[in-house]
């Protein structure tokens, strides 16, 4: 994989990683509920859970999506789905601390096992290794974007969870809790426009052309 290949790959683990989501939006409760040194636990398990699927998924999924060519436009409806839903449940909750009713933070294997019913995990893995990852090459690539991913991906979720510990104070306040919580939603909403856009794009792209009268 060359270098600009490479860069390219980067921003795409950042673009992903920074944007709102499930995860982020986890870490950001934790953070505020637990702090970030407890919420540590938590990091490490969304790292390692979304190389896992890298690796398990480049290696399995990506050659079955070759032979379904619908698998991935059906993925990305239901994590579309998923999402704007979350983005609802956001906007309309009343506090970030449901997660202290767990008791505790979210540990390494409860984090990484929440990636394989996590939408925009899936979308993410199979966005990059069916973007980045080379036919014929999948048995270095696969590996190596799965370390960018961690690489890439960590910073960003720490900040996630110490932004929660940052405005732990702040957010008791429930006009800025509503505040945040409808901004966070609607980041959400506009991560997940793009998608959208390509989505609508394919679809045109394969209407059938209009006969013109001097064929009819």
């Amino acid at each position: 994989m060359n270098v600009s290949l490479l860069i390219a790959l980067a921003s795409f683990c950042l673009a992903a990683s920074i944007t709102p989501g499930p995860n982020n939006m986890m870490l950001l409760s934790s953070g505020a509920t637990f702090g970030l040194r407890r919420t540590l636990p938590h990091m490490v398990g969304i790292s390692a859970g979304c190389a896992v699927m890298v690796l398990m998924l480049g290696w399995s999924v990506g050659g079955l999506a070759e032979h379904l060519p619908g698998l991935y436009p059906a993925l990305h409806i239901v994590s579309t789905a998923y999402l704007l839903w979350l983005a609802w449940r956001i906007a309309t909750s009343s506090g970030l601390h449901e997660a202290a009713r767990r008791g505790g933070p979210l540990r390494v294997v409860d984090a990484a096992a929440f990636q394989w019913v996590n939408p925009k995990a899936w979308a993410m893995v199979l966005g990059a290794v069916g973007t980045f990852a080379r036919p014929g090459h999948m048995s270095t690539d696969v590996p190596l974007i799965a370390l960018v991913l961690m690489g890439v991906g960590f910073p960003c979720i720490a900040l996630w969870a110490g932004s929660g510990s940052a405005l732990k104070r702040w957010l008791r306040h429930p006009k800025a809790l509503r505040s945040f919580n409808v901004s966070a939603a609607m980041l959400l909403v506009l991560s997940i426009a793009p998608g959208l856009w390509r989505d609508a794009q394919g679809l045109l792209d394969r209407q059938p052309a209009p006969r013109s009268p001097m064929t009819r």
